[in-house]
């Protein structure tokens, strides 16, 4: 007769897991982590949060610049495919402190203050450019292909830089367009059906 070792569904296991040394250096998700945390200007959201006497505390800007950028790059555009990364993957629940925004605060953010993160996106996403660490392959916004690689196209003066991160900067409005889209189709369709 076989003899099997024990299965059981219903068993707990604890596994220890450091959240900070997910995030391994030299990859696009710890630079974001850094770029955010250390060199960007978060004061620009400091004015939209009213919640300093009532209300609930809210989600740091700064993790929702990271799980959305990620989320990009990694080509999520939707707010639930978002919030469903950072309660499944490691990296997502690192970048996000364990907090993992729901999808309507996701889509809250990226629609109320478009202006802002697409600066920041398109800053990031300069650096992580010259760094090469938008992988081996490419970053897709939108339909359109950035090379990950350094090649003559992305070497020049300061002002094709700047005038290739003015265009980085509309592909990313548009990609968050889309996204806002995205929650209003999924917010109609969800009030057709509950009327149903």
């Amino acid at each position: 007769m076989a003899k099997y070792k024990p299965t059981h569904e219903d068993q707990m296991v604890m596994l220890p897991i450091s959240l900070q040394d997910q995030l391994v250096p030299g990859t696009l998700e710890h630079t974001i982590n850094r770029l955010v945390d250390e060199n960007i200007d978060l004061s620009v959201f400091d004015t939209r949060y009213n919640n300093d006497e009532t209300g609930a505390a809210a989600i740091h800007p700064k993790v929702l610049l990271k799980v959305i950028l990620l989320g990009y790059a990694k080509g999520l555009i939707s707010s639930r495919q978002i919030e469903r990364a950072c309660q499944e993957n490691i990296i997502f629940i690192a970048l996000s402190y364990g907090h993992a925004p729901d999808h309507s605060t996701i889509a809250a953010f990226v629609s109320s203050m478009q202006n802002e993160i697409a600066s920041i996106f398109s800053d990031i996403l300069t650096v992580c450019n010259e760094l090469e660490l938008l992988g081996g392959t490419h970053f897709s916004l939108d339909g359109v292909k950035l090379s990950a690689n350094v090649s003559k196209e992305w070497s020049g003066t300061l002002d094709e830089l700047k005038h290739k991160r003015d265009k980085l900067q509309e592909k990313l409005k548009r990609v968050m367009a889309e996204h806002a889209q995205a929650a209003g189709d999924c917010r109609a369709s969800l009030c057709q059906y509950l009327r149903a």
